[in-house]
């Protein structure tokens, strides 16, 4: 089955990538996404003063209640799903979660996916914690690329912004990558002010001394919490004045003009920096992901208010003509922008866990 047509929507962007959490949970508590310690508590808490006219954030400890597994799409139904999805022209899959390596038999579904006619990249994003026992399995399942979150290399400091003792973890993960092969290799650091906005220039070094490409995030409004402070924003250029401080950076010129980032390399060509700055330099406009949630839902930006319940169909005993029709019709609706700093954003019902990074 084959459709000429690419997935376009209203605006006229084509969409080429899609993003499949496989999970919403996840074994760490990220104070951008999953605040549900007494220390993240703690640390919004003496920053209440910076939200204005309204509530404090809760001093109690948020409780998750995840999805049950059978409302989870079945290995079955994803790889069907990525199907349809690539006879419109979607060409790259990342998987993702919650923590997709805390889905099990993971290695199965890549192997399921790997081989789909029209998927020409296949990567996964995960906090590494589980990545030393499942990494060469994956690789040999068909994974190309892996991207890690990395906001300190300072243990005690990661153990806060994360919840979890797991630096050791994520940095046998990034050796392990390496020796598998998989590049370029990727890193992401959402940048806090007053809590790792200090580390930017020695987590650029690291990038250098690994070469690695280094993501640094704008902290964004998608934590369950509802926390999120503007304040707490430290702002894409701030990141690159501090990065010129301490190194010489030479442009990258852009190879696809849907990129995120915004890219430099060291003069010596080790390692790559980027800059992803979605509140204060949005780059919804040549924006070209959709979204497909653990549970089936559809989302059309990672802002959405609405979704669509492919799940539903996939069960419902719809053919495959029916599901790509409805497909196009919902990407018509594809939001323009996301609306944050706007007066009329409102954060999604759902934290990034889970909808999926």
């Amino acid at each position: 089955m084959t459709t000429a047509l690419p997935l376009r929507d209203s605006y006229g962007r084509v969409l080429r990538d899609l993003r499949v959490s496989v999970t919403d949970r996840c074994n760490f508590r990220c104070l951008y996404c999953l605040p549900e310690t007494e220390e993240a508590a703690n640390f919004y808490r003496t920053r209440a003063p910076l939200r204005p006219a309204q509530s404090p954030p809760s001093e109690s400890v948020i409780l998750r209640e995840w999805k049950p597994r059978h409302e989870l799409l079945t290995f079955e139904e994803i790889e069907r799903a990525v199907r349809l999805f690539a006879t419109l022209g979607i060409q790259k899959l990342r998987l993702t979660g919650g923590e997709p390596l805390l889905r099990n038999d993971l290695p199965n579904l890549v192997r399921r996916l790997a081989p789909i006619p029209g998927i020409s990249d296949l990567a996964l994003t995960s906090n590494g914690f589980l990545f030393p026992r499942l990494g060469r399995p994956l690789r040999e399942a068909g994974l190309q690329r892996i991207s890690f979150s990395l906001d300190s290399l300072d243990r005690e400091q990661f153990r806060k912004m994360t919840g979890r003792d797991g630096l050791p973890s994520v940095l046998t993960s990034l050796d392990l990558a390496a020796q598998l092969g998989f590049a370029p290799l990727k890193v992401n650091a959402v940048v806090i002010r007053g809590l790792n906005d200090q580390e930017i220039p020695r987590l650029a070094e690291f990038a250098r001394e690994r070469r690695l490409s280094l993501r640094f995030i704008e902290f964004m409004p998608l934590d369950s919490g509802r926390a999120w402070l503007r304040e707490l924003v430290v702002p894409g250029r701030e990141i690159l004045e501090r990065l010129r401080e301490h190194h010489t950076l030479t442009p990258v010129t852009p190879t696809n003009p849907s990129e995120t980032a915004r890219r430099w390399t060291f003069p010596d060509g080790r390692g790559e920096i980027g800059i992803i700055a979605p509140v204060s330099e949005p780059f919804c406009g040549h924006c070209n992901r959709i979204r497909l949630t653990a549970d089936g839902q559809i989302r059309t930006c990672l802002f959405s208010l609405h979704e669509h319940d492919l799940r539903a169909r996939l069960r419902g005993g719809e053919s495959d003509e029916d599901i790509l029709r409805w497909i196009r019709e919902i990407t018509l609706g594809k939001e323009e922008r996301h609306h944050i700093g706007e007066a009329e954003f409102e954060q999604p019902q759902r934290s990034m866990s889970c909808i999926g990074g």
